[in-house]
């Protein structure tokens, strides 16, 4: 790949990821004591997070997947948004907290957020590790975020480059 001798500028450890999920997974904890919560993981660049956040969160979960597709092999999503792979269940009395690993232009997750209300569920919220609102093309106002960013391509914990790097345990940018 022609990323691989630039280097890496790390914006969040390990441990600075791992110290945010615990504290995602408290809040989720209270917000959901002794209600039927559903997870829905977006696919593919959100289940690192999701399968982080869920072993932090301490009441029964179900957890359910749903991919998606709106960057189209491009840095930039096309804001033409596509499932390609739908939700199987019935949703309807859930209440559901859809997981991606980031908010950019927050096209995708209004998209899917539309797309859940329609099925009835008993409440519809959203979860992000990275919330990039300087990108935002929509009034999209995630419920949980892990942390919020500035407006630069980031890669690792989920987020891919050319479909590499998802394996990487930190987030980080490449730098000349």
């Amino acid at each position: 790949m022609d990323m691989e001798n630039k280097k890496r500028q790390i914006l969040f450890t390990p441990e600075e990821i791992r110290n945010r999920v615990k504290e995602l997974g408290k809040q989720i904890t209270s917000a959901y004591q002794g209600k039927n919560l559903l997870i829905v993981s977006v696919l593919k660049g959100g289940f690192i997070f999701t399968a982080d956040l869920v072993r932090e969160i301490d009441i029964p979960v179900k957890i359910e997947f749903m991919r998606t597709s709106s960057y189209e092999g491009q840095l930039e999503s096309s804001g033409n948004v596509k499932i390609l792979h739908d939700l199987t269940i019935d949703i309807e009395g859930y209440d559901v907290l859809v997981v991606d690993d980031i908010a950019d232009t927050g096209l995708t997750m209004k998209y899917i957020l539309e797309h859940l209300r329609r099925r009835n569920p008993a409440s519809l919220k959203c979860c992000v590790l990275l919330d990039k609102p300087v990108r935002r093309k929509t009034d999209l106002q995630a419920d949980y975020v892990g942390f919020t960013i500035p407006d630069q391509f980031i890669v690792g914990y989920g987020l891919n480059y050319g479909d590499y790097y998802r394996n990487i345990p930190y987030v980080f940018s490449f730098v000349d």
